[in-house]
C-alpha cells in the first residue's frame, strides 16, 4: 500500500470505530484489512490500536498517526479543490452542520441567498443539535454555540446571543408567572438532553449587577435532545424553556413567546456569562478552496 492508502485506511477505521465497517467502505475483506493494519504497525514498529473482539481504541502512537493522517488528507483534498476551482470556476460542494433551531431560522435564509447567486456550488445542510467531531464527520463547517476544544480548528464568532427563559402568553395566563428562580420548581419546565444523554435540568442564575449566583434543579415535564422540539412545546403552551435568544427572536417579535426572569443572567452551566457566542468552526488548512472562502465571506458580510 502507498502511504496515502495507509493513511486513508487508518482514518476510515477510526471513523467507523470498526475494521469490518472500514473494510466495507474501501472494498477490503475483514481479513485483508486486518493484515494491512498489522503490516502498517510492523512497518512503523509501533502498535497503533488496542483491539479486542468488540472494541478498538487508539494507542498514544495511534492517536499521533491518526491526527497527522487527517491533516495530510485534508491538505491533499484542499489542494485538489484549489486546482479544480482554478480550472472549473466556482464549482464543488460544501457540507454544513448547524443546530436545528438556528439552522432553520437564521442560517437557511443565508444559504438560500448564497445558492441563488452561486448555483454551481452544491450545499449539503445537516441540522442536528449534537457537537460533532468535524474531522471524523466529513463536515466542512460546523455552526455551534460555544467552542470546540481542538487546536486544529478555527472558530469565528458569527453572532452574539444570550440564554433566556421563554414561555407562551397562554401558559402565563393558565399557570401564572414565576418571579424568582426558586418558583420554577412549581412550574412545568421543558428540558434539553445533550449529546451524552445527560439531562440539562440544573439551571444557573446570576442577578444582573451582582455576583450572587444560585442553581435550581428542575423537574421537567418534557425532555428532548432536539432544540426545535423544545421551542415548539413552548409555543404550544406546554411549559417554560431555556433557549438562546437567536433561536426564538422571531417568536418574541410576533408575541408568540415572551421572556421571563429578565433580571437574571441564565445559563446551562455555572459560568453564567452575559453572552453566548454562535460560532463558525472549521478546520485550519493551508489551502482553502475558493468556494469555501467565498461562502465564509458571505456568512460574515
Amino acid at each position: 500500500m502507498t502511504k496515502f492508502s495507509e493513511m486513508t485506511m487508518f482514518s476510515t477505521i477510526i471513523k467507523h470505530n470498526s475494521l469490518a465497517a472500514a473494510g466495507r467502505e474501501i472494498g477490503l475483506s475483514p481479513a485483508s484489512i486486518t493484515t494491512k493494519l498489522k503490516n502498517l504497525e510492523a512497518k512503523l514498529e509501533v502498535k497503533l490500536l488496542n483491539r479486542s473482539t468488540r472494541h478498538i481504541s487508539l494507542t498514544e502512537a495511534g492517536e499521533l498517526y491518526y491526527k497527522a493522517s487527517i491533516n495530510i488528507l485534508n491538505d491533499i483534498n484542499a489542494i485538489e479543490n484549489l486546482v479544480q476551482n482554478q480550472s472549473n470556476g466556482l464549482k464543488g460542494s460544501i457540507k454544513i452542520s448547524a443546530p436545528k433551531d438556528v439552522g432553520k431560522n437564521y442560517i437557511l435564509p443565508i444559504i438560500n441567498e448564497f445558492s441563488r447567486l452561486y448555483p454551481d456550488i452544491k450545499l449539503y445542510v445537516y441540522l442536528d443539535d449534537k457537537v460533532t467531531n468535524i474531522q471524523e464527520s466529513g463536515m466542512d463547517i460546523i455552526i455551534r454555540y460555544g467552542e470546540l476544544d481542538d487546536c486544529n480548528l478555527i472558530s469565528r464568532r458569527l453572532a452574539i446571543s444570550k440564554r433566556v427563559l421563554c414561555v407562551s402568553p397562554e401558559y402565563i395566563a393558565n399557570h401564572g408567572e414565576p418571579l424568582t428562580p426558586k418558583e420554577l420548581i412549581d412550574h412545568q419546565c421543558l428540558v434539553m438532553i445533550n449529546s451524552n444523554h445527560k439531562e440539562l435540568n440544573t439551571w444557573h442564575f446570576r442577578k444582573k449587577g451582582t455576583s450572587k449566583k444560585e442553581s435550581i434543579s428542575i423537574e421537567p415535564v418534557k425532555l428532548s435532545d432536539d432544540g426545535e422540539i423544545i421551542r415548539l412545546w413552548a409555543l404550544e403552551g406546554m411549559g417554560i424553556a431555556l433557549k438562546s435568544l437567536i433561536d426564538i427572536k422571531k417568536d418574541i417579535h410576533t408575541g408568540k413567546l415572551i421572556t421571563i426572569l429578565d433580571k437574571y443572567i441564565i445559563n446551562f452551566n455555572a459560568s453564567t456569562e452575559d453572552t453566548v457566542n454562535l460560532n463558525i468552526i472549521y478546520l485550519s488548512r493551508k489551502f482553502q478552496p475558493k468556494r469555501f472562502e467565498l461562502f465564509l465571506s458571505f456568512l460574515f458580510k
